[in-house]
């Protein structure tokens, strides 16, 4: 079940991050990481849309959301590859509709759901913080109307 991000919801947000981040961004330092810790609920989701995936009440997955950019998406370890990032994807962009993201281009995993979703690439750059190329991505929403204009012909 998909709701909006509540602050008692930080905690489980910042569990659900560290294990997704461990499997995604092995080759990040434990100092990004630290100072990144310390972003997420003091910078990040005070400043972001941020929506949260929920079973059996827990916080197993969620979406922060800047306007169109995917800020952040997280899915815990354990409900990897069970459509959750792929809700919480469509979800955003029925909200918002284009979306663009970054993504690191060593995140393997990462670059491997946004290609399934149907994100393009836009353009490569280095990240600041820690010297890694990531990849800028769109999403083009899919317009209903053109959608329902094609089912007819």
């Amino acid at each position: 079940m998909i709701r909006k991000y509540q602050p008692a919801d930080c905690d489980e947000i910042v569990n659900v991050w560290s294990r997704a981040s461990a499997v995604a961004h092995p080759f990040l330092s434990q100092d990004f990481l630290t100072v990144e810790r310390y972003n997420i609920p003091n910078v990040y989701l005070p400043n972001a849309e941020t929506w949260v995936w929920l079973s059996d009440g827990k916080v197993i997955g969620f979406i922060s959301l800047l306007g169109n950019e995917v800020g952040a998406i997280f899915i815990d370890p354990t409900a990897h590859r069970s459509g959750i990032g792929r809700a919480l994807i469509h979800h955003a962009q029925n909200l918002h509709g284009d979306l663009e993201v970054e993504v690191f281009e060593k995140n393997m995993s990462g670059r491997a759901f946004y290609a399934a979703m149907g994100f393009i690439p836009l353009l490569q750059k280095v990240h600041d913080q820690t010297g890694f190329n990531v990849l800028r991505l769109r999403r083009v929403a899919e317009d209903p109307q053109r959608l329902n204009s094609t089912k007819h012909h």
